[in-house]
């Protein structure tokens, strides 16, 4: 038996990185999924967005464990094209008894470069994007007075980083709204909580201008982001994460293991935010 049999999980940013193993792990677990992501280039980002192939590529995924799934190309920012997936995944599996908000992009400029554009897309995909999609599976829930609504936020929600401000505000704004779902869902047996991931290596970190960040100077490559990975947490040997750990982080939230958490957030960091903050390029005159 699985830790989902017999859930439906709908997916947000579904078919890569993180999403992709959010996919596979329920489909394992038992649970039908229904992918959610956007492969058109309407977005600006400093990496390539998710592809056709790679919707197709998380439903072949799936089905090789013998799940069900189905992939729908959608925005985040279209509360009209996610109800319609609410919709949808009703219609062909009967239910959503699980929502994985995990959609969300990452570009990197000092806060006073940030465009309007990149201000303006990274708070509608990461935050209201978020919203929505709640607001999308929670009248479903509320009338089966069940559900698990797990945010995958990340330690940008609980800490300030460099040249993401967008990023960092559109994060701390996804703490207090999880917050606000929890309690607001509570009374209808809905749950609601966070994952704050750490270093992840995925299509977000899989482009020059990250490997440039984590080397420190331009001419990066993978090599120099796995290094800095080490520096990153306290524990012995970790390096940026496979997406499985923060799957493996969602499994427990939204199975029966965690029937009676709610309005919590859970670090998958490897310890980073146990370490003390040291100016490591100190002005002195």
């Amino acid at each position: 038996m699985g830790m989902l049999d017999n859930q439906v999980a709908l997916i947000t940013g579904g078919s890569r990185g993180q999403g992709r193993a959010h996919a596979v792990t329920c489909a394992r677990e038992g649970a039908a999924v229904v992918i959610f992501d956007l492969t058109k280039p309407v977005v600006h980002t400093d990496y390539p967005l998710a592809s056709p192939e790679d919707h197709a590529e998380t439903v072949r995924q799936v089905e090789a464990l013998g799940g069900r799934a189905i992939a729908i190309d959608g925005d985040v920012r279209d509360q009209g094209a996610l109800d319609a997936a609410v919709a949808r995944a009703i219609a062909e599996f009967g239910k959503i008894d699980i929502l994985i908000a995990n959609a969300g992009i990452w570009t990197q400029n000092p806060f006073w470069k940030i465009s309007d554009a990149q201000w303006e897309e990274t708070i509608a995909v990461n935050l209201s994007g978020v919203w929505r999609s709640a607001k999308a599976v929670a009248p479903h829930m509320i009338e089966r007075t069940t559900g698990s609504i797990v945010i995958i936020s990340s330690v940008g929600g609980l800490e300030p980083g460099s040249i993401s401000a967008n990023y960092v505000a559109a994060k701390h704004g996804v703490q207090g709204l999880m917050k606000n779902i929890a309690l607001e869902l509570g009374p209808y047996g809905v749950r609601c909580n966070a994952i704050n991931p750490g270093a992840v290596k995925t299509p977000m970190t899989h482009h020059q201008r990250a490997w440039d960040l984590y080397a420190g100077h331009p001419g990066g490559t993978e090599a120099d982001l796995m290094e800095a990975g080490y520096s990153y947490g306290i524990l012995r040997g970790r390096t940026f994460m496979d997406p499985q750990m923060i799957a493996d982080t969602a499994l427990y939230l939204n199975s029966t293991l965690a029937q009676n958490v709610t309005g919590v957030t859970i670090p998958v960091d490897s310890g980073h935010l146990l370490l003390p903050k040291r100016n490591t390029n100190p002005i002195k005159e």
